[in-house]
């Protein structure tokens, strides 16, 4: 069975290779350590992604990586890491077929038409069909 990767952990992926990219060229020497936030964020994704990949991905050694993987991590990254924003969606408005209807066809003495199908309820529709019948003046 294929496991499925959510599109934010590539994505993420992307943005800490990114990270490694600027640090690299950024360095005050070419000896200097990755500094540690950097091995924390890819600690994490590779609790979530094959390690494999994000070693390739960061450009690091995969043992390296498995290194720092053992070490305590960040609870807070690999949380933001796997589990995408929460986005509200409101329910859509539920239409029974029990619910009253009404259905009006205008037809202007210009030819200009207007057909509408609304629940019985719907105050607005006075206004939009004198808005229409106007309109021919």
């Amino acid at each position: 069975m294929k496991s499925v990767i959510p599109w934010h952990t590539d994505h993420q992926l992307d943005q800490l290779a990114g990270q490694f990219e600027h640090w690299r060229q950024s360095r005050l020497h070419p000896g200097e350590r990755i500094p540690q936030r950097l091995w924390e964020q890819a600690a994490a994704l590779a609790r979530v992604l094959p390690y494999s990949r994000v070693a390739q991905h960061v450009r690091v050694s995969p043992s390296d990586l498995k290194k720092h993987m053992a070490a305590p991590h960040d609870a807070s990254f690999v949380a933001s890491a796997t589990s995408p924003p929460f986005v509200e969606v409101p329910p859509a408005p539920a239409w029974s077929p029990t619910t009253a209807t009404m259905e009006i066809e205008l037809e202007r003495p210009d030819g200009a038409r207007l057909h509408v199908r609304c629940p019985e309820s719907s105050a607005p529709v006075a206004a939009v069909v004198r808005a229409f019948l106007e309109g021919a003046r």
